[in-house]
C-alpha cells in the first residue's frame, strides 16, 4: 500500500527531475510557470539574451510591471519598454505598469492548482494558497527554468500546521501569519515548507490564504502551501476560470516532518514592531503609541476584502488630523471592483489618498514616511530603511488595525472601535463573479524571434565575471551583523531601482544603507588585493530575492561572504555570480575578525570538493578559520566557472533530459 502524501509531496512528487525526496539534498524540479517582475524582471531578459533564448519553454511566463511606476526620467520608462520588447521576443505575456501586484494578478489570471511556479521574486510563495507550489528565486534561476531548465533547490522539511477554530471579529488573516512570525521569527522556518491543513481552513478564503502564504517568506521558509479544495474552486469561479481547478488535498493519514497547531479563535490583534517582520507583539502592548502615516495595501493584504473592510471601519468617519493615509490598490480590477462596490468613495470622503495599483510603498517607491515619525503598513517587510526614509519606524498590522490607528491617530486594537465611535464589525460577502479586467494583459506574439529588444541608453549589458582563482589575499571591506537583508545590502527605492539594468551605476550603491563608503572602500580592495570579502552573523542576506544584492558586490570583487549562516534566496544568489558563500564551523571566529583584516585563501579550486572544508588564515591577526559550506556538486562547477552563466556555456554543462516521474498529482 502507498504512504498517505501530503499537498506537498504530491507537488514535489509530481514535478521531480533529479535527486530523491530526502530533506537536506539538493533535487530538480520541472517549472510549469514562471513570474518577473520589473524590478528583478530587466536582468533576466538581459540574461536570456545573453544566454540565447529562441522562445521561453514554460507553459506560461509574465512578466510584470509592479514596482519601479514613477516615472521621475527616461529610466523607468526606458526599462518598461524594453521588458514589453522582451516579452514579445521571448514569449511571455506582458502585465503592463499599473496592471497590478505580480502575485494577486497571477493568481488571479494565470495560477492554477497542481502546478509549480518559479518567480524572481520572493514573495511569488503567494500562490502556495490555490494549491501550487510556488518558489521564490533569484532572477538567473528564472531565467534558466525558461530555458526548459529544472529549478534546484534543497529538498526541505514539511511543517505541518493545523487550523482549528473560527477567527473572531476584528482579526484577520494577517493577524494569522503574525502568530507564526511570533513563533518562528525571521529564521525559524529555514529548511521547511509550511503546509497549512485543518478544519480551521474552512473559515480562510483563497485570499486569506494568500496574506498567509506571501508572508511564509519572511520567516526563512521554503515556500507556503495551501490544499486546492472547494473555496480555490468558488475563488476561480469568480474569476471566470473554474475549468482550471482541481482537488488537491492531504491524503487521510499524511503525516509532517514537523508539526504545528493554531487555533484560529485564540489570535487577537497583533502587530511588528520596528525593524524586523519577526519583531511581533500584542497590538495593545504598543497601543497608544502615535503615528503619522498609515499605508493600506501590497501583495501582504492584496484582496478585495482587505481593501473594502477598511473603507467600510472609516466610511462617514475623518481621517485624524495628524495622520498620512495612502491607499496602495494591488490592481486595476481590484480598484474596478471596489467602485462597483462603492467603497472607494469613503476613502476619498475620509481623506486618504489613493495611488495607482503597484508596490509602492512597499518597495519604497512613494509614501517614504516622514523623518522620525511611526508609519503603520500592511505590507510585508519593515527592514530598515526599506520605506526609503532611512531613519524610518516602520509597523506591520492587519487592515482592521490599519484602519481603527488610522482613525485614532496612534496604534489602536480594532476592537475598542465600537466603543470609541459605535463602529460594528464589518461582515464582507464574496461576490458569485467578479468584474474581470484583463486591459493591460498583453498575450505573446506567435512568433517573436526576429523581434528587436528596444533598450534605452541606461540599459546595459551583464558584465562578464572572471573564473574562482586558487589563491587570494583579500581584505575584510566590511563587516556586519545578524539578519542583514538584501535590501541593506543593496537598497530598493525611486533612486537606486531606476538603475536595475545598469549595474555600474547600481553597484554604487551597495551595502549604502550599512556604509556610504563601501563602494569607494571595495573599488581600492579591487584595485590593491584582486577583492574583497564580507564578514557576517546569522540569516546572512534575508528578504527579498534580488539578485542585484550579489550582483553589484560581485561586479565590485567580492569573492566570498564569511557567515554564520544564510538566507536560501541570498545564498543561491552569491553561487549563481560566483561568490563563494562560506559557514563558520566555530561561531566564536566571527567575533575575532575585524574590518581591514587581509583573510588568505589557498588552494580554492582544490578543496571546494563537496564535504571538504577550507582553512583559511587572517593575515592581520595570524588565526586559522575553518570553514565549510553546503554546495552541491553542481553549485560547485558553478562556483568555480565564476557564476552560472559562465557554467552554462561550458559545453560538459549541458544536463541530460530527464521525464518527470508522473503527469499526475
Amino acid at each position: 500500500m502507498e504512504k498517505p502524501l501530503n499537498v506537498t509531496q504530491k507537488l514535489i512528487s509530481s514535478h521531480l527531475l533529479s535527486g530523491e525526496m530526502i530533506p537536506g539534498t539538493e533535487i530538480g524540479l520541472k517549472i510549469d510557470q514562471t513570474l518577473t517582475q520589473d524590478a528583478t524582471g530587466t536582468m533576466v531578459m538581459l540574461e536570456l539574451e545573453a544566454m540565447g533564448l529562441d522562445k521561453v519553454k514554460t507553459e506560461v511566463s509574465v512578466q510584470y510591471v509592479d514596482h519601479n511606476l514613477l516615472q521621475a526620467d527616461f529610466r523607468n520608462a526606458d526599462d518598461h519598454i524594453f521588458l514589453r520588447s522582451a516579452a514579445q521576443r521571448f514569449g511571455l505575456w506582458y502585465s503592463m505598469a499599473g496592471n497590478g501586484v505580480s502575485h494577486p494578478v497571477h493568481m488571479e489570471r494565470f495560477g492554477i492548482p497542481g502546478k509549480t511556479l518559479a518567480g524572481s521574486d520572493s514573495h511569488t510563495p503567494a500562490s502556495g494558497a490555490m494549491g501550487m507550489l510556488a518558489l521564490g528565486a533569484g532572477g538567473l534561476d528564472v531565467a534558466f527554468v525558461m530555458l526548459g531548465q529544472p529549478l534546484y533547490i534543497k529538498m526541505p522539511k514539511v511543517l505541518g500546521v493545523k487550523l482549528t477554530g473560527k477567527l473572531p471579529d476584528w482579526i484577520s488573516a494577517k493577524d494569522v501569519v503574525l502568530e507564526m512570525l511570533r513563533r518562528y521569527n525571521v529564521q525559524g522556518c529555514r529548511g521547511m515548507i509550511i503546509e497549512y491543513f485543518g478544519p480551521g481552513l474552512a473559515n480562510l478564503t483563497a485570499m486569506d490564504r494568500h496574506v498567509i502564504a506571501n508572508m511564509g517568506t519572511e520567516m526563512g521558509a521554503t515556500t507556503t502551501v495551501f490544499p486546492s479544495d472547494n473555496e480555490i474552486r468558488r475563488f476561480l469561479k469568480a474569476q471566470d476560470r473554474e475549468e482550471d481547478w482541481m482537488e488537491l488535498v492531504p491524503d487521510d493519514g499524511a503525516s509532517y516532518d514537523l508539526f504545528d497547531e493554531i487555533n484560529l479563535s485564540e489570535l487577537e490583534p497583533l502587530v511588528a514592531l520596528p525593524s524586523s517582520p519577526g519583531n511581533v507583539v500584542p497590538v495593545r502592548e504598543v497601543e497608544g503609541t502615535s503615528i503619522a502615516q498609515v499605508v493600506v495595501g501590497s501583495s501582504a493584504n492584496p484582496g478585495l476584502r482587505d481593501f473594502w473592510i477598511v473603507s467600510e471601519i472609516i466610511k462617514g468617519h475623518r481621517i485624524n488630523n495628524g495622520v498620512s493615509m495612502d491607499v496602495n490598490p494591488t490592481s486595476r480590477q481590484m480598484m474596478e471592483n471596489l467602485i462597483a462596490m462603492d467603497a472607494l468613495s469613503s476613502f476619498y470622503h475620509a481623506g486618504a489618498r489613493i495611488h495607482q495599483a503597484g508596490c509602492m510603498g512597499c518597495i519604497g517607491m512613494g509614501q517614504a514616511p516622514a523623518t522620525g515619525k511611526n508609519s503603520l503598513r500592511t505590507v510585508p517587510r519593515n527592514f530598515p530603511g526599506r520605506s526609503g526614509t532611512l531613519d524610518d519606524r516602520v509597523y506591520l498590522c492587519s487592515p482592521e488595525t490599519a484602519a481603527a490607528s488610522a482613525l485614532t491617530g496612534a496604534i489602536t486594537d480594532p476592537r475598542t472601535l465600537e466603543k470609541r465611535y459605535g463602529i460594528q464589525y464589518p461582515l464582507f460577502k464574496q461576490p458569485e463573479r467578479e468584474i474581470i479586467n484583463t486591459q493591460m494583459l498583453l498575450p505573446p506574439a506567435d512568433d517573436g524571434r526576429n523581434l528587436p529588444l528596444e533598450k534605452g541608453p541606461n540599459i546595459q549589458s551583464l558584465p562578464k565575471f572572471d573564473r574562482l582563482k586558487n589563491n587570494y589575499s583579500i581584505p575584510v571591506v566590511l563587516k556586519v551583523g545578524d539578519n542583514i537583508s538584501t535590501d541593506e545590502i543593496l537598497k530598493a527605492g525611486v533612486k537606486v531601482l531606476a538603475y536595475r539594468s545598469n549595474i555600474p551605476e547600481i553597484s554604487k550603491w551597495a551595502y549604502a544603507v550599512i556604509r556610504e563608503n563601501f563602494y569607494k572602500d571595495a573599488k581600492r580592495a579591487k584595485e590593491d588585493f584582486g577583492g574583497h570579502v564580507v564578514v557576517a552573523g546569522d540569516n546572512y542576506a534575508q528578504g527579498s530575492s534580488r539578485e542585484h544584492a550579489a550582483i553589484a558586490p560581485r561586479y565590485l570583487g567580492q569573492v566570498a561572504v564569511l557567515a554564520k549562516s544564510y538566507a536560501r534566496l541570498g545564498w543561491q544568489n552569491l553561487i549563481n555570480f560566483g561568490i563563494v558563500p562560506l559557514e563558520f564551523v566555530n561561531k566564536e571566529d566571527y567575533d575575532t575578525i575585524e574590518e581591514t583584516d587581509v583573510i588568505k585563501f589557498e588552494h580554492l579550486l582544490d578543496v571546494l570538493a563537496p564535504g571538504k572544508n577550507i582553512t583559511a588564515v587572517n593575515q592581520t591577526k595570524q588565526l586559522q578559520y575553518e570553514l565549510k559550506h553546503n554546495l552541491s556538486e553542481r553549485q560547485v562547477k558553478v562556483v568555480l566557472a565564476g557564476g552560472v552563466i559562465n557554467y552554462f556555456r561550458m559545453p560538459s554543462s549541458k544536463p541530460e533530459k530527464t521525464e518527470v516521474m508522473s503527469d499526475e498529482v
